[in-house]
Protein backbone atom coordinates (compact mmCIF):
# COMPACT_ATOMS: atom_id res chain seq x y z
CA UNK A 1 0.00 0.00 0.00
CA UNK A 2 1.48 3.50 -0.51
CA UNK A 3 2.22 5.23 1.92
CA UNK A 4 0.49 8.64 2.51
CA UNK A 5 1.92 11.59 4.48
CA UNK A 6 0.37 14.23 6.77
CA UNK A 7 1.89 17.29 7.79
CA UNK A 8 0.72 19.49 10.59
CA UNK A 9 2.01 23.05 11.32
CA UNK A 10 1.00 25.97 12.81
CA UNK A 11 0.80 29.39 11.71
CA UNK A 12 0.50 32.84 13.88
CA UNK A 13 -0.63 35.16 11.34
CA UNK A 14 -4.68 35.27 10.40
CA UNK A 15 -5.88 33.41 7.43
CA UNK A 16 -8.80 33.80 5.52
CA UNK A 17 -11.76 31.69 5.42
CA UNK A 18 -12.13 29.68 2.42
CA UNK A 19 -15.84 28.72 0.36
CA UNK A 20 -16.40 25.47 -0.79
CA UNK A 21 -16.51 25.51 -4.76
CA UNK A 22 -19.13 22.98 -6.68
CA UNK A 23 -18.04 19.59 -5.94
CA UNK A 24 -17.22 18.12 -9.45
CA UNK A 25 -19.17 15.10 -10.86
CA UNK A 26 -16.56 12.54 -9.35
CA UNK A 27 -17.87 12.97 -5.80
CA UNK A 28 -19.74 10.43 -4.41
CA UNK A 29 -22.77 10.93 -2.84
CA UNK A 30 -23.49 6.96 -1.63
CA UNK A 31 -23.79 6.94 2.62
CA UNK A 32 -20.83 4.93 4.02
CA UNK A 33 -21.15 3.72 7.45
CA UNK A 34 -17.66 4.53 8.02
CA UNK A 35 -17.72 8.37 6.68
CA UNK A 36 -20.30 10.84 5.26
CA UNK A 37 -20.85 13.62 3.28
CA UNK A 38 -21.73 16.80 5.32
CA UNK A 39 -23.01 20.23 5.13
CA UNK A 40 -22.21 21.21 8.56
CA UNK A 41 -18.78 22.53 9.08
CA UNK A 42 -18.96 23.19 12.83
CA UNK A 43 -17.22 20.68 14.62
CA UNK A 44 -18.76 19.21 17.87
CA UNK A 45 -16.77 15.95 17.71
CA UNK A 46 -14.43 14.14 16.55
CA UNK A 47 -16.43 12.39 14.20
CA UNK A 48 -17.80 15.90 12.87
CA UNK A 49 -14.06 16.29 12.00
CA UNK A 50 -13.49 12.85 10.50
CA UNK A 51 -16.30 13.58 8.33
CA UNK A 52 -15.20 17.22 7.30
CA UNK A 53 -11.91 16.22 6.32
CA UNK A 54 -13.54 13.28 3.91
CA UNK A 55 -16.18 15.49 2.38
CA UNK A 56 -12.76 17.98 1.28
CA UNK A 57 -11.51 15.25 -0.05
CA UNK A 58 -14.30 13.52 -2.09
CA UNK A 59 -15.56 16.49 -3.03
CA UNK A 60 -12.52 17.53 -4.90
CA UNK A 61 -11.65 20.59 -3.02
CA UNK A 62 -8.17 21.28 -2.96
CA UNK A 63 -8.23 23.54 0.48
CA UNK A 64 -11.09 24.45 3.00
CA UNK A 65 -11.01 27.20 6.32
CA UNK A 66 -13.43 25.98 8.80
CA UNK A 67 -13.58 26.68 12.40
CA UNK A 68 -13.67 25.11 15.67
CA UNK A 69 -16.63 26.18 17.89
CA UNK A 70 -15.98 27.79 21.75
CA UNK A 71 -17.90 24.73 22.88
CA UNK A 72 -15.80 22.29 21.23
CA UNK A 73 -12.46 22.19 23.77
CA UNK A 74 -10.63 19.50 22.30
CA UNK A 75 -11.22 20.56 18.78
CA UNK A 76 -7.59 21.33 18.09
CA UNK A 77 -6.46 18.47 19.87
CA UNK A 78 -8.39 16.09 18.03
CA UNK A 79 -7.34 17.57 15.03
CA UNK A 80 -4.22 17.19 15.87
CA UNK A 81 -4.48 13.84 16.77
CA UNK A 82 -6.68 12.77 13.03
CA UNK A 83 -3.93 14.59 10.98
CA UNK A 84 -1.16 12.48 12.37
CA UNK A 85 -2.97 9.35 11.87
CA UNK A 86 -1.58 8.25 8.63
CA UNK A 87 -3.23 4.86 9.00
CA UNK A 88 -6.79 6.31 9.90
CA UNK A 89 -6.34 8.84 7.07
CA UNK A 90 -4.99 6.08 4.26
CA UNK A 91 -7.93 4.14 5.11
CA UNK A 92 -10.34 7.57 4.79
CA UNK A 93 -9.04 7.62 1.28
CA UNK A 94 -10.23 4.46 -0.27
CA UNK A 95 -13.96 5.62 0.28
CA UNK A 96 -13.31 8.50 -2.48
CA UNK A 97 -13.34 8.08 -5.99
CA UNK A 98 -9.84 7.82 -7.06
CA UNK A 99 -9.33 10.57 -9.05
CA UNK A 100 -10.07 12.71 -5.49
CA UNK A 101 -7.73 10.42 -3.47
CA UNK A 102 -4.71 12.65 -2.30
CA UNK A 103 -1.09 11.66 -1.93
CA UNK A 104 -0.47 14.17 0.75
CA UNK A 105 -2.65 16.43 3.35
CA UNK A 106 -1.65 19.41 5.28
CA UNK A 107 -3.05 20.56 8.37
CA UNK A 108 -2.47 24.33 9.94
CA UNK A 109 -4.34 24.90 12.99
CA UNK A 110 -4.08 28.33 14.72
CA UNK A 111 -4.92 28.81 18.80
CA UNK A 112 -8.21 31.08 17.72
CA UNK A 113 -9.41 27.57 16.36
CA UNK A 114 -9.11 28.16 12.69
CA UNK A 115 -8.13 24.93 11.10
CA UNK A 116 -7.25 24.56 7.64
CA UNK A 117 -6.91 21.77 4.78
CA UNK A 118 -5.06 21.40 2.29
CA UNK A 119 -4.83 18.94 -0.12
CA UNK A 120 -2.60 17.22 -3.34
CA UNK A 121 -3.94 14.85 -5.48
CA UNK A 122 -2.65 11.34 -6.81
CA UNK A 123 -3.67 11.88 -10.44
CA UNK A 124 -2.86 15.02 -12.87
CA UNK A 125 -5.56 16.44 -14.98
CA UNK A 126 -3.83 14.64 -18.02
CA UNK A 127 -3.49 11.15 -16.81
CA UNK A 128 -7.30 11.93 -15.90
CA UNK A 129 -7.75 12.61 -19.69
CA UNK A 130 -6.63 9.44 -21.14
CA UNK A 131 -7.38 7.24 -18.27
CA UNK A 132 -11.16 8.30 -19.38
CA UNK A 133 -10.44 8.16 -22.95
CA UNK A 134 -9.25 4.75 -22.71
CA UNK A 135 -11.79 3.26 -20.52
CA UNK A 136 -14.80 4.73 -22.44
CA UNK A 137 -13.44 3.78 -25.56
CA UNK A 138 -13.16 0.06 -24.38
CA UNK A 139 -16.94 0.02 -22.81
CA UNK A 140 -18.16 1.91 -26.26
CA UNK A 141 -16.56 -1.48 -27.87
CA UNK A 142 -17.24 -4.31 -25.58
CA UNK A 143 -19.84 -2.66 -22.60
CA UNK A 144 -23.82 -3.57 -24.11
CA UNK A 145 -26.66 -2.28 -22.82
CA UNK A 146 -28.57 -5.43 -22.28
CA UNK A 147 -25.71 -6.80 -19.97
CA UNK A 148 -26.12 -7.71 -16.74
CA UNK A 149 -24.18 -5.70 -13.69
CA UNK A 150 -22.65 -9.11 -12.67
CA UNK A 151 -21.58 -9.78 -16.78
CA UNK A 152 -20.12 -5.60 -17.31
CA UNK A 153 -17.80 -6.12 -14.41
CA UNK A 154 -16.75 -9.30 -15.37
CA UNK A 155 -15.68 -8.28 -18.84
CA UNK A 156 -13.99 -5.38 -17.68
CA UNK A 157 -12.17 -7.66 -15.16
CA UNK A 158 -11.06 -10.27 -17.44
CA UNK A 159 -9.91 -7.40 -19.84
CA UNK A 160 -7.95 -5.68 -17.10
CA UNK A 161 -6.10 -9.06 -16.37
CA UNK A 162 -5.08 -10.08 -20.40
CA UNK A 163 -3.73 -6.46 -20.51
CA UNK A 164 -1.89 -6.02 -17.64
CA UNK A 165 1.22 -7.96 -14.83
CA UNK A 166 1.88 -7.63 -11.44
CA UNK A 167 4.78 -4.89 -10.92
CA UNK A 168 7.42 -6.74 -9.07
CA UNK A 169 10.09 -4.46 -9.27
CA UNK A 170 7.41 -2.00 -7.48
CA UNK A 171 6.66 -4.38 -4.83
CA UNK A 172 10.31 -5.47 -3.75
CA UNK A 173 11.85 -2.13 -4.26
CA UNK A 174 9.34 0.35 -3.53
CA UNK A 175 10.54 2.62 -6.98
CA UNK A 176 9.67 1.16 -10.82
CA UNK A 177 8.93 2.94 -14.30
CA UNK A 178 5.71 2.42 -14.32
CA UNK A 179 2.72 4.53 -12.46
CA UNK A 180 1.65 0.96 -11.44
CA UNK A 181 0.25 1.76 -8.36
CA UNK A 182 -2.49 4.35 -10.10
CA UNK A 183 -4.84 3.22 -12.85
CA UNK A 184 -2.82 4.92 -15.52
CA UNK A 185 -0.78 1.89 -14.78
CA UNK A 186 -2.48 -1.13 -16.31
CA UNK A 187 -4.48 0.49 -19.08
CA UNK A 188 -0.94 2.62 -20.27
CA UNK A 189 1.90 1.01 -19.21
CA UNK A 190 0.32 -2.73 -18.40
CA UNK A 191 1.70 -2.88 -15.05
CA UNK A 192 0.12 -2.78 -11.86
CA UNK A 193 0.53 -2.97 -8.45
CA UNK A 194 -2.68 -4.10 -6.14
CA UNK A 195 -3.31 0.21 -5.82
CA UNK A 196 -3.67 0.10 -10.05
CA UNK A 197 -5.72 -2.73 -10.21
CA UNK A 198 -7.93 -1.60 -7.43
CA UNK A 199 -8.44 2.07 -8.50
CA UNK A 200 -8.65 1.24 -12.41
CA UNK A 201 -11.93 -1.02 -11.14
CA UNK A 202 -13.30 1.13 -9.36
CA UNK A 203 -13.35 3.77 -12.03
CA UNK A 204 -15.10 1.92 -13.86
CA UNK A 205 -17.45 0.55 -11.41
CA UNK A 206 -18.03 4.15 -10.68
CA UNK A 207 -18.98 4.70 -14.30
CA UNK A 208 -21.78 1.99 -14.28
CA UNK A 209 -22.80 3.93 -11.27
CA UNK A 210 -22.55 0.96 -8.98
CA UNK A 211 -21.44 1.30 -5.56
CA UNK A 212 -17.68 0.85 -4.50
CA UNK A 213 -15.00 1.65 -2.36
CA UNK A 214 -11.41 0.27 -1.96
CA UNK A 215 -10.84 -1.70 0.95
CA UNK A 216 -7.57 -2.43 2.67
CA UNK A 217 -5.17 -4.18 5.29
CA UNK A 218 -2.43 -2.09 6.62
CA UNK A 219 0.92 -3.38 7.43
CA UNK A 220 1.38 -5.57 10.47
CA UNK A 221 4.39 -6.26 13.25
CA UNK A 222 6.94 -8.73 11.13
CA UNK A 223 5.75 -11.50 13.14
CA UNK A 224 2.71 -11.85 11.19
CA UNK A 225 4.40 -11.56 7.97
CA UNK A 226 1.17 -9.58 6.83
CA UNK A 227 1.57 -6.83 3.96
CA UNK A 228 -0.55 -3.85 3.13
CA UNK A 229 -3.11 -4.89 0.69
CA UNK A 230 -6.09 -3.41 -1.43
CA UNK A 231 -8.79 -4.67 -2.99
CA UNK A 232 -12.38 -3.63 -4.53
CA UNK A 233 -15.68 -3.41 -2.03
CA UNK A 234 -18.64 -3.71 -4.63
CA UNK A 235 -22.83 -3.69 -3.95
CA UNK A 236 -24.17 -5.94 -6.34
CA UNK A 237 -27.78 -7.53 -5.98
CA UNK A 238 -28.24 -5.99 -2.33
CA UNK A 239 -24.84 -7.59 -1.05
CA UNK A 240 -21.49 -6.07 -0.45
CA UNK A 241 -18.95 -8.26 -2.21
CA UNK A 242 -15.12 -8.71 -2.36
CA UNK A 243 -13.34 -7.78 -5.66
CA UNK A 244 -9.21 -8.54 -6.24
CA UNK A 245 -7.56 -8.28 -9.44
CA UNK A 246 -4.56 -8.27 -7.88
CA UNK A 247 -5.23 -12.23 -6.58
CA UNK A 248 -6.88 -13.00 -9.64
CA UNK A 249 -3.81 -12.25 -12.10
CA UNK A 250 -1.20 -14.50 -10.13
CA UNK A 251 2.47 -13.99 -10.61
CA UNK A 252 3.53 -17.30 -11.81
CA UNK A 253 6.54 -19.37 -11.65
CA UNK A 254 6.61 -20.53 -15.42
CA UNK A 255 6.11 -16.37 -17.12
CA UNK A 256 2.84 -17.52 -17.96
CA UNK A 257 -0.19 -15.53 -17.68
CA UNK A 258 -3.35 -16.78 -15.73
CA UNK A 259 -6.85 -15.66 -15.45
CA UNK A 260 -8.50 -16.85 -12.09
CA UNK A 261 -12.18 -15.74 -10.60
CA UNK A 262 -11.53 -17.13 -7.43
CA UNK A 263 -12.05 -13.83 -5.70
CA UNK A 264 -14.05 -12.26 -8.20
CA UNK A 265 -17.06 -10.65 -5.91
CA UNK A 266 -17.65 -13.18 -3.43
CA UNK A 267 -18.65 -13.08 0.28
CA UNK A 268 -16.82 -12.51 3.50
CA UNK A 269 -17.42 -16.75 3.93
CA UNK A 270 -16.35 -17.44 0.37
CA UNK A 271 -13.34 -15.12 1.00
CA UNK A 272 -11.91 -16.67 3.74
CA UNK A 273 -12.40 -20.16 2.27
CA UNK A 274 -10.39 -18.77 -1.18
CA UNK A 275 -7.71 -17.30 1.84
CA UNK A 276 -7.46 -21.10 3.26
CA UNK A 277 -6.28 -22.89 0.05
CA UNK A 278 -2.97 -24.83 -0.16
CA UNK A 279 -0.83 -21.68 0.57
CA UNK A 280 -2.73 -19.20 3.19
CA UNK A 281 -3.32 -15.74 2.39
CA UNK A 282 -3.19 -12.86 5.12
CA UNK A 283 -3.63 -10.09 3.17
CA UNK A 284 -7.22 -10.10 3.44
CA UNK A 285 -7.29 -9.52 7.15
CA UNK A 286 -9.06 -5.84 6.80
CA UNK A 287 -9.64 -4.06 9.50
CA UNK A 288 -13.67 -4.70 10.53
CA UNK A 289 -14.26 -1.38 12.74
CA UNK A 290 -13.58 0.71 9.34
CA UNK A 291 -15.49 -1.33 6.31
CA UNK A 292 -18.46 -1.63 8.45
CA UNK A 293 -20.36 -2.50 5.35
CA UNK A 294 -18.71 -6.34 6.14
CA UNK A 295 -19.67 -6.49 9.51
CA UNK A 296 -22.86 -5.72 9.03
CA UNK A 297 -25.03 -8.79 9.25
CA UNK A 298 -27.55 -7.80 6.94
CA UNK A 299 -24.81 -6.97 4.59
CA UNK A 300 -26.54 -4.62 3.01
CA UNK A 301 -26.92 -0.66 1.62
CA UNK A 302 -29.42 0.97 3.38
Amino acid sequence: METISSTLSFFIETKSVSSPSQADSYKKEDSFLFVQNTNDFMPLSKGDLKNIIYTIVNSGWDHLTFYCPNEYKSCISDMKELSLDQESLTHLNNFVHPYHSFSNIKTSLLESGEITIQVERLYTDQEMIQIEEKIDEYMKKHIREDMSDYEKIKTFHDYIISITKYDVKRNETGDSEYRSFTAFGPLMNGYATCNGYTDVMAIFLSKLKIPNYKIATTPTNEEEKIEGHVWNAVYLDGNWLHLDLTWDDPVSNDGKDYLQHKYFLINNDELEEADHGTVEVLEHQFVKNIYLEFNDKKNRQD
